[in-house]
């Protein structure tokens, strides 16, 4: 395969591990181990890399690439994203269950169809995922991704439908406002599986 056409960020590498060419890598697949199943992964310029090993550590994954033998080669591999084609990953998903790359785009409109901006990335600081949005002036907003602050998703006209209150978008009195209001009923996302 060639350079990915609709790159997906699946991992970023860390530092070198040891001396023989294993480098610490940041999965972000809902099963770290799974991270060799996508074939060769690309950097951001291209370069295909393939998993000869790969075992658990902590909250990351020790890597061996096939052609990276010492340390120094290892190093040179440190911060690099690495993404497979969007073709790669499974098509079929669980109920509630959306890859970041896809949300990423969507415009994003309110009960009264007033456009609120575009979905510019997906967080999660630990409590749940957040979307990011990008208004068409001003800062971005951030907004949690619940059933309730984002009743619908529709794909194929490219939005997403959110409750401005639930969303917090809304104060008492019906203006604009800049806090978040987090519902504990969240939806699963991720980069890949």
């Amino acid at each position: 395969m060639t350079r990915p056409r609709n790159p997906v960020q699946l991992a970023i590498v860390g530092a070198a591990h040891g001396i023989r060419g294993e480098v610490r890598v940041k999965p972000f697949t809902e099963d770290p181990l799974s991270l060799a199943d996508y074939g060769p992964l690309y950097t951001g310029g291209g370069r295909p890399l393939t998993i000869t090993a790969i075992r658990p550590a902590k909250d990351v994954v020790i890597v061996r690439f096939d052609g990276i033998a010492d340390r120094n080669a290892a190093e040179t591999l440190t911060g690099e994203a690495l993404f497979v084609d969007r073709s790669a990953l499974p098509a079929e998903l669980e109920e509630e269950e959306f890859y970041h790359a896809d949300l990423v785009g969507l415009r994003v409109l309110d009960e009264a169809d007033a456009e609120h901006g575009t979905v510019v990335a997906i967080h999660n600081f630990g409590a749940g995922d957040i979307l990011e949005i990008r208004p068409a002036s001003g800062p971005t907003r951030m907004i949690p991704f619940t059933r309730a602050a984002v009743p619908a998703i529709d794909f194929g006209n490219g939005t997403i439908r959110i409750d401005s209150g639930a969303a917090g978008l809304e104060t008492e009195e019906g203006q604009t406002g800049e806090t978040m209001q987090p519902s504990a009923r969240g939806r699963k996302t991720g980069s890949g599986h």
